[in-house]
């Protein structure tokens, strides 16, 4: 079985290499065959230097298109069975695959988030932040009935096939609201596993509360409309 982790990078110099480096060592305690597919934005700093000096497969677009546009290109690259993903930023512990991965492997779920709230460490996250997950976990669970406590993840495993039918269309942050209110309206199943999460490692977040937030909005209503069962 061969395991896909795709890695969405847009100016993450001082985390990605890093990143990889941890990824690659979990990958092959795990046994299975693997492939990291970064998917580098149209860096302005080293990140695709950095990037192509691990132990991965890089692809870096020709002008910067947003996450969702960089998380598509990678699963258009993607060939394995099981599909991850995860942010650049080191605020996910690559160590934590495995827990995801479980529930797929049992057959428990077709879609496993991540989930920063089911943790019994508090999440360190912006006020405003924080009511708007909860407001889009919300507006989820009652257009698809799909409960949730942290749509917003990006710290995802999947089965293939979840995704081999689905027309994404994001280009930026909303791309995990599209993916989950499609993958629930299509009948899989998903499911949440705690993480531990640190607020960005370095840098700062590029996410718009109120602009992000209302493409998010926009996204699950839009999803639910398009994304019928199959």
């Amino acid at each position: 079985m061969l395991i896909s982790v795709v890695v969405p990078v847009f100016n993450e110099e001082l985390t990605i290499g890093n990143v990889i480096e941890r990824l690659t060592a979990v990958m092959q305690k795990i046994g299975s065959k693997y492939e990291i597919i970064v998917v580098d934005d149209c860096s302005t700093d080293r990140s695709l230097d950095i990037s192509k000096s691990q132990s991965a497969k890089v692809f870096s677009l020709k002008k910067h298109m947003g996450k969702g546009y960089a998380l598509r290109a990678g699963f258009a690259k993607a060939k394995g069975e099981i599909i991850t993903t995860i942010d650049s930023d080191g605020s996910h512990r690559p160590e934590e695959l495995p827990q995801l991965l479980i529930p797929l492997l049992q057959n428990k779920a077709d879609l496993i988030i991540g989930s920063r709230y089911l943790s019994q460490k508090s999440v360190a996250t912006k006020k405003l932040n924080a009511v708007g997950v909860r407001l889009f976990n919300s507006l989820i669970k009652i257009l698809t009935r799909a409960e949730v406590s942290d749509s917003q993840s990006g710290y995802r495993v999947m089965k293939s096939v979840v995704l081999r039918n689905m027309r994404l269309k994001s280009s930026e942050y909303e791309i995990e609201s599209e993916m989950l209110v499609k993958t629930a309206r299509q009948g899989f199943r998903i499911r949440e596993v705690p993480i531990s999460f640190e607020q960005r490692t370095y840098g700062t977040s590029r996410l718009d509360p109120v602009v992000d937030g209302f493409k998010i909005l926009l996204s699950i209503i839009l999803a639910y409309m398009t994304g019928g069962r199959r």
